[in-house]
C-alpha cells in the first residue's frame, strides 16, 4: 500500500483561518483556544504542506505589535522552508463592511477597503507572495432595491482596475484571483459563479493580471459540478489558484475536508486539475480551505489537515490508475471522447459541403454510446476493486 506521506512537491498550502479557525458559528461561541499561527506555520511544515497562505486579520494585528509578529513568522518561513504563495484581505468582518466592501453604497468605505488591499498588498509582495485573492463576501444585497448592481459592477471593475495599475506601478510580481461564491453571508453576493467572475474580468483594463479562485464548496453551494467550472478556468488560462474542500450540495458553505462529502466529484476534481487526460492541467499550489469541525479539539485539528492532503494523494493515484488503465482507454475509445478534440468542419471543408453531406439520422440515433461501461470503470477505480 502506497504511504501517502505528502513533500514539499506536492505543492500542498493551507491557509491560516483554515488550522485557526476556533469553532464559531452563529449558533455557539468558540469551542477551540485560540491558535498562534507561527505556531500552525511550524505544525504545517511538520504535516508536508509546501506553503502557507492568510488574511491580513489572521497574522498581523493592525497596531504596535505588528512589526514583532511579522519578524517571528518570517522565522518560522525561514525555519521550516515554507513559502507564502497567496495572501488576501479580509474585506468581510469587520462592520464597517457590514454594507459592502469594494461595491458598498458609502463611498467613504469603498476608499478604506481599497487602502486596506493596497496594504496588504504592500505585505504579499513583501514575503513573495505571487498571487493575491479577492473574495467579495459582503459584496451583494438581501434587498431587491438596496444595490444598484450596474453600479457595483462599475465600482468592482474600478477597484480591481485600480489594484492592477498599483501593481504595475509597483513592479511586483503578483496577480489576482476572484473568489465567487453565490451566497453567504449576504444573501446574494455579486460574481456568485465562475462563469459570473469570468465575464467581468474580461471588460477589464488589463485582464491578463486577473483570474479566478474557485472553491469547491461555493460551486456545488449552487448545484453546479465543480470539475466542469475548473475545467473551463483551465481553458480561459484563468485558474490562477484553486480552493479545495468537501460540500454535502447545495446547503451552507460546509468546508468540510476535501474528500468529505462528495467523494465523486472530488475525484473528477482531481482528474480535471491533472488535465482530464489530454487537456491542460493545473500547475500551481494546491490549497486548502477548510474548517476543522466544531466538535474536534486540537489534535482532530491536524487530523482535519493531514486528511486533506492525504485524500488527495489517494485520489490522484487513483486518478492516474484510471487514466492508465487499458480497459478505460477501449472504452474512452468506444465512447467517442477523444474524437471530440477533432474539428466539426474539415480542413478545406465549406458549410456548403456539411449541408450538402448525408447522415443516417436513424442510426446516429440508435448508436451505442458506452458511457454507463465507461463511468463503471471509474467507480471500481474510485472503490478500490481495479
Amino acid at each position: 500500500m502506497t504511504d501517502y506521506t505528502p513533500t514539499p512537491d506536492d505543492k500542498f498550502s493551507f491557509g491560516l483561518w483554515t488550522v485557526g479557525w476556533q469553532g464559531t458559528d452563529v449558533f455557539g461561541p468558540a469551542s477551540r483556544a485560540l491558535l498562534d499561527p507561527v505556531e500552525a506555520t511550524y505544525k504545517l511544515a511538520e504535516l508536508g504542506a509546501a506553503a502557507v497562505t492568510f488574511h491580513d486579520d489572521d497574522l498581523v494585528p493592525d497596531d504596535d505589535k505588528r512589526d514583532a509578529v511579522l519578524e517571528q513568522f518570517e522565522k518560522a518561513l525561514a525555519d521550516t522552508g515554507l513559502a507564502v504563495e497567496m495572501v488576501t484581505t479580509n474585506l468581510f468582518g469587520h462592520p464597517v463592511f457590514k454594507e459592502g466592501a469594494l461595491t458598498a453604497n458609502n463611498r467613504e468605505v469603498r476608499r478604506y477597503a481599497l487602502t486596506k488591499a493596497l496594504r496588504n498588498i504592500d505585505l504579499a509582495a513583501s514575503l513573495g507572495a505571487k498571487t493575491f485573492v479577492l473574495w467579495g463576501g459582503r459584496e451583494g444585497a438581501e434587498h431587491g432595491a438596496a444595490k444598484d448592481v450596474q453600479a457595483a459592477l462599475d465600482r468592482y471593475s474600478e477597484s480591481l482596475n485600480l489594484l492592477c495599475a498599483y501593481v504595475k506601478e509597483q513592479g511586483y510580481d503578483m496577480r489576482f484571483a476572484l473568489e465567487p461564491k453565490p451566497n453567504e453571508p449576504r444573501g446574494d453576493i455579486l460574481l456568485p459563479t465562475i462563469g459570473h467572475a469570468l465575464a467581468l474580468i474580461a471588460e477589464l483594463d488589463d485582464p491578463d493580471m486577473v483570474g479566478l479562485n474557485p472553491e469547491v464548496g461555493h460551486e456545488e453551494m449552487a448545484g453546479l459540478n465543480f470539475a466542469h467550472g475548473i475545467s473551463q478556468a483551465l481553458w480561459h488560462d484563468k485558474l490562477f489558484h484553486v480552493d479545495l474542500n468537501g460540500q454535502h450540495g447545495p446547503r451552507f458553505d460546509q468546508d468540510l475536508r476535501f474528500g468529505a462529502g462528495n467523494v465523486r466529484g472530488a475525484f473528477w476534481t482531481v482528474d480535471a486539475l491533472l488535465g482530464a487526460g489530454t487537456g491542460k492541467a493545473y500547475d500551481g499550489y494546491v490549497h486548502f480551505d477548510f474548517k476543522p469541525p466544531r466538535a474536534e479539539a486540537e489534535d482532530g485539528v491536524w487530523e482535519s489537515a493531514r486528511g486533506c492532503m492525504r485524500n488527495y494523494l489517494i485520489l490522484r493515484d487513483k486518478v492516474r490508475a484510471f487514466r492508465a488503465d487499458p480497459d478505460v482507454v477501449a472504452a474512452l475509445a468506444a465512447a467517442e471522447v477523444d474524437t471530440l478534440r477533432t474539428p466539426t468542419l474539415a480542413e478545406g471543408e465549406s458549410l456548403a459541403d456539411l449541408r450538402a453531406a448525408s447522415y443516417d439520422v436513424e442510426g446516429l440515433g440508435a448508436r451505442s454510446v458506452g458511457l454507463e461501461a465507461l463511468d463503471q470503470l471509474a467507480m471500481e477505480h474510485l472503490l478500490g476493486v481495479r
